[in-house]
């Protein structure tokens, strides 16, 4: 495990480099994309589901959900990665998505590189979230040349952290409140997970 301080002034230097137009990634069921207007509502939906948010403080309103969206799209057009739309390409539908952003500043091991991923519930268990996580994973270590990648979630949230597992992430064993969570929610103690370039799988 990495995690120290110069490895992110280097991170922070790297982050400041820009792809010449927003990337799109592919893998054999899934497109990795910018967002598009057609997104919002299914992605409202999703963001307004019990079942999907159940690790996350709350339900969000539309207007809050399109807000995110909006947000991730221009981080997309800015730096040319992040938090891709997710579609499956058999169908062409949105079923959520995955990709790379800088961690929340707030957080005791920042600044860092995360890896994320959320999904509509019909699309779970089909292996979906570690397919474009592994693809995600990779454009970070060979394209943008990041040295780790960190991921966290609630401690509670065991099938996130089964993602984290099956895409080669370890367990650094450290906990911690997330600054953002309520004091007295069950979702406050989170864990850390971590990847370096040398530890990717296929």
């Amino acid at each position: 495990m990495l995690l120290n301080k110069t490895l992110y002034a280097e991170f922070l230097f790297k982050s400041s480099l820009r792809m010449p137009h927003p990337i799109e990634l592919h893998t054999q069921r899934l497109l990795l994309r910018q967002w598009r207007a057609s997104d919002l509502k299914p992605f409202a939906q999703m963001n307004a589901c019990a079942k999907v948010m159940k690790y996350f403080p709350q339900l969000l309103t539309e207007y809050e959900s399109n807000a995110i969206a909006n947000k991730l799209a221009d981080f997309i057009d800015d730096k040319g990665w992040g938090f891709w739309a997710v579609e499956e390409k058999q169908s062409n539908q949105f079923i959520g998505f995955t990709g790379l952003k800088q961690a929340p500043e707030c957080l005791p091991f920042s600044p860092a590189v995360e890896i994320g991923w959320r999904f509509d519930s019909q699309y779970w268990h089909k292996g979906y979230a570690t397919e474009a996580a592994k693809k995600s994973l990779e454009f970070a270590f060979n394209e943008l040349k990041f040295k780790e990648v960190i991921s966290f979630t609630a401690k509670v949230n065991k099938p996130s952290e089964k993602v984290m597992q099956r895409i080669g992430m370890e367990n650094t064993e450290i906990t911690f409140n997330h600054p953002l969570v309520n004091i007295n929610s069950p979702l406050r103690e989170h864990i850390l997970y971590t990847i370096t370039a040398m530890n990717i799988t296929d």
